[in-house]
């Protein structure tokens, strides 16, 4: 689970530098080749304990060849919404992947070992098996492929009773650092909107203040636990009551998420402690969201170490990685947290973060507006920019039964689920992938980017006020051995006319963001944050830079280019 992060942690600050990265972050596969087999040797004994499985057996994904002889009716298999919603977009009402399986090659299947889950997307399905079956299963002219599942730890959070003044300080700077006060002022909040949240359960949801606004208004869609296979989800870990919190809590006037307005779908797909079925569940969830209308898919979990190898991580192995790529070709947003390895050996995002169509969300300080060191970094393992976009990696948000302080990129990526709501809300007539591409667009650092931050944090204004213009905050000067950048201290150092930008003022600070980047693809191969409080110039050696590089700077709203 990619959810909450422990208090202690330090951030990477000097006087001349935050952070330095390149994108060579993937340490040695062989190193942790045999972290994940001591981790696998324990993982067997712990899951005969709770998962319930025979000594011997495994669970796998068999994904079978094809859907011959079978069909079904949308009209009765379908929300009302997704009908509408599909032809809205354009999207084909009856894919291939909404065909339900051959009934036949599940009970050829089951001749071997217990189905637990079926996947209409991946046409595949979950099942323990033998070790001495595979080879059996392997043969059959049914089967595409095999695919082991494994395993993952979870991760614990810290709580606190009561909300002191410097915590409502902070409840309010989590959804201005958005400008959500425009969106307050213009009434909306998501409404109309419809959010499926994947999580560990909702304990407190059903009886808690903060969300008695949506229990009163009939906002609870459906809910189902994939995991007792009822639809009870009012109990067990209260990630996910933190996380649908930051996503549409209230208590009275104040507002902990942006989707005060919004409707949603409630999954439990996690396990604590965690054990074989996350991910099994996770593309369940993801079919019954599509299937009850879903807008947007709100997932505040990843699968990473203990289960996979970096390398894997490269937007097309993981089977939940590949269902989140579905679920964007059906219509719908994907908002997932990058998760919080960056301070650990694994250090990168990971499933499904890592799907090309996930708008992905990493974790700022919510004092500096930087990344905190947790947060996991891009790029993926082909070399494709992620996280998309940043938010606060620490909130104040609800726990099970009271207000708590909570961190972890988990938290980042309900705060801009509702703030898609409210995009979704503005422009009804937006697919969902327009949708993320403004979203990117709308971050305060555009066009700026990096595999710490993305493209910043997403700006209300962007989609509210009419174009403003943003003043030239520096300059960049190339001399005989070096290039300077030179901040811009009053307007008549300016000599360049004011470019144009799509939104209002800038999220003020002191930070120079700088990345050196093939020119061509757009590939960064090293970037910097720098503390620009003592001094109003950075040099950048010409030494440091290779034929077909560009240098991208951006400060205080302002973004500019030099081509080495």
């Amino acid at each position: 689970m990619c959810g909450q992060k422990s208090r202690n942690f330090k951030l990477k600050i000097t006087v001349s530098c935050y952070i330095v990265a390149t994108s060579n972050q993937y340490y040695n596969e062989k190193y942790h080749t045999v972290k994940k087999q001591i981790f696998l040797t324990l993982l067997v004994l712990f899951s005969i304990l709770f998962s319930g499985n025979s000594f011997g057996q495994k669970k796998y994904w068999i994904v079978f060849t094809d859907k011959q002889d079978v069909s079904f009716n949308p009209y009765t298999y379908f929300d009302q919404r997704t009908i509408e919603k599909r032809a809205k977009a354009g999207i084909s009402l009856v894919q291939f992947s909404d065909l339900p399986l051959n009934a036949d090659y599940c009970e050829i299947i089951e001749e071997y070992g217990e189905i637990t889950t079926e996947s209409r997307w991946l046409n595949a399905v979950a099942v323990s098996l033998k070790a001495s079956d595979l080879k059996n299963i392997r043969e059959l002219p049914i089967v595409k492929e095999i695919v082991a599942i494994q395993n993952m730890e979870l991760a614990d959070y810290k709580r606190s009773e009561d909300i002191s003044p410097e915590e409502l300080i902070h409840i309010n700077k989590q959804l201005e650092v958005f400008g959500g006060d425009l969106f307050l002022e213009n009434n909306i909040d998501g409404k109309g909107v419809r959010i499926a949240v994947f999580d560990g359960g909702f304990p407190g949801v059903d009886t808690h203040d903060m969300f008695s606004h949506i229990r009163d208004d009939g906002r609870i869609i459906a809910s189902y636990d994939f995991v007792n296979k009822d639809e009870f989800v009012y109990d067990f870990n209260s990630h996910g009551t933190s996380v649908l919190a930051c996503i549409a809590g209230k208590l009275d006037s104040t507002r902990f998420g942006l989707g005060t307005g919004a409707e949603f779908l409630l999954a439990r797909t996690e396990v604590n402690p965690e054990i074989f079925e996350e991910e099994e569940n996770w593309a369940a969830a993801m079919e019954w969201a599509d299937k009850n209308g879903a807008d947007i898919i709100s997932s505040s979990l990843g699968y990473t170490h203990d289960r996979y190898f970096p390398k894997q991580m490269d937007g097309e192995t993981v089977f939940v990685t590949r269902m989140a790529n579905l679920a964007a070709k059906k219509g719908m947003l994907v908002v997932n947290a990058a998760g919080n390895d960056g301070d650990k050996d694994w250090e990168v995002i990971g499933a499904p973060a890592d799907a090309d169509s996930v708008l992905t969300v990493g974790g700022v300080d919510p004092g500096t507006l930087v990344h905190v060191d947790f947060s996991s970094y891009g790029p993926t393992f082909d070399g494709r920019m992620k996280p998309n976009v940043v938010a606060f990696g620490e909130v104040i948000t609800a726990g099970k039964k009271s207000i708590k302080r909570a961190f972890g990129t988990s938290f980042s990526a309900p705060l801009v689920s509702g703030f898609a709501a409210c995009i979704m809300q503005i422009q009804p007539e937006w697919g969902n992938m327009k949708v993320f591409d403004e979203i990117q667009k709308s971050g305060h650092l555009y066009p700026y980017y990096d595999y710490a931050h993305g493209f910043g944090i997403p700006q209300a204004s962007y989609f509210i006020n009419k174009k403003e213009y943003i003043e030239e905050t520096f300059k960049i000067v190339e001399y005989l051995d070096d290039i300077e950048i030179k901040l811009i201290i009053s307007d008549s150092d300016s000599g360049k006319d004011i470019p144009e930008k799509d939104f209002g003022q800038p999220i003020d600070d002191n930070y120079l963001y700088y990345h050196i980047a093939d020119k061509e693809t757009g590939k960064i191969r090293k970037y910097a944050v720098v503390n620009m409080s003592t001094s109003d110039v950075f040099s950048i050696s010409l030494d440091e830079l290779q034929e077909g590089e560009l240098v991208k700077a951006h400060y205080n709203g302002f973004t500019n280019e030099y081509i080495f």
